[in-house]
């Protein structure tokens, strides 16, 4: 039938299934289609079932009893008790000394199987340390920094199905006030983004001091070469510092990639538009819908309300008013 998972399935799911297949409506092949399960733990799951979703729980597959050739309490406490004394000890040494010592007489593999299990010789290199992210410095001034960044705007929000371009929403935000501007391309390449910083600063009133994006090939050129981005370019004619973040390390520009998290609750998830225009003037709406919402990092400020009291402490660092 070729509907086996090998992953262990809800409890609510074994349930649904045996009650829909002991009412005789339904055939098997349609019930194991529809629960995406096997013939086999269908059957399994009936027999175990008594009319309580209790009664499909997992239960425990450990042996009632202990396998005739496992180690004995002897032998166990007797590896201990040398790994104690010799804790440098190495597996063929370990092995020579329980031979002479106890007379062990299993196999060398049986042994290193056994110190597996009592949690020695464990490969430290293989353990994935818990990632403990640093401090980051959030800019405190206006036009300190920006960050920018390009996703994808979803498909499924199209309602032309003959529609066959794909759109990418840009990003810009600044990280003292987090007041955002977005814009829609049809195509992700150098000129988007030249033009977009173009619309940005046009839009914020100020030049910023640094720009931080990902290594996307829109933002820089991939590899080592001589040649300037028309990114980096359009940036040094106007004396911004543009930074890139390491590769692959997309938290690095954690406040816009949250962002984009947001739009995809709050914009994209009941979007539906008819044609490019009809995307650019939802997406301008929406841009002047979400600077007016409260901002927990805010403590519930709006971007606006951060931006106009950032001006009125004079809390500004940016190259230049346009």
């Amino acid at each position: 039938m070729a509907i086996i998972s090998h992953k262990f399935h809800d409890i609510k799911t074994k349930f649904h299934a045996v009650s829909t297949y002991r009412t005789g409506r339904y055939s098997v092949y349609h019930i194991c289609l529809k629960y995406h399960i096997s013939k086999a733990s269908l059957m399994r799951w009936n027999k175990a079932f008594d009319g309580t979703i209790e009664s499909l729980k997992e239960k425990s597959r450990r042996p009632h009893t202990p396998h005739p050739s496992i180690h004995t309490e002897t032998e166990i406490s007797k590896i201990l008790s040398l790994i104690k004394r010799n804790s440098n000890i190495g597996l063929t040494e370990l092995y020579t000394k329980l031979r002479q010592q106890i007379g062990y007489s299993r196999h060398y593999c049986s042994l290193y199987r056994v110190l597996i299990r009592l949690g020695y010789y464990v490969n430290k290199s293989k353990i994935r340390k818990k990632y403990k992210p640093k401090k980051y410095h959030t800019p405190e001034k206006l036009g300190e920094k920006f960050q920018i960044d390009v996703k994808y705007v979803p498909t499924e929000c199209k309602a032309d199905p003959r529609d066959d371009n794909r759109y990418y929403q840009y990003t810009a935000i600044d990280e003292a006030s987090r007041q955002r501007f977005m814009y829609i391309y049809k195509e992700r390449s150098s000129y988007s983004s030249v033009d977009f910083l173009r619309k940005a600063i046009a839009f914020f009133g100020y030049v910023p001091r640094i720009i931080q994006t990902d290594n996307g090939l829109e933002f820089r050129h991939f590899g080592e070469t001589n040649r300037i981005h028309p990114f980096d370019l359009g940036c040094q004619k106007l004396g911004i510092i543009h930074k890139t973040i390491k590769p692959r390390t997309p938290r690095h520009n954690g406040k816009v990639e949250r962002s984009h998290r947001t739009d995809n609750e709050r914009f994209y998830s009941n979007l539906k538009f008819y044609s490019y225009e009809d995307l650019q003037n939802q997406m301008k709406r929406y841009v002047y819908r979400s600077n007016r919402i409260g901002m927990t990092p805010l403590k519930f400020k709006t971007p606006i309300e951060k931006r106009n009291e950032l001006m009125e402490s004079n809390m500004v660092n940016c190259l230049c008013f346009v």
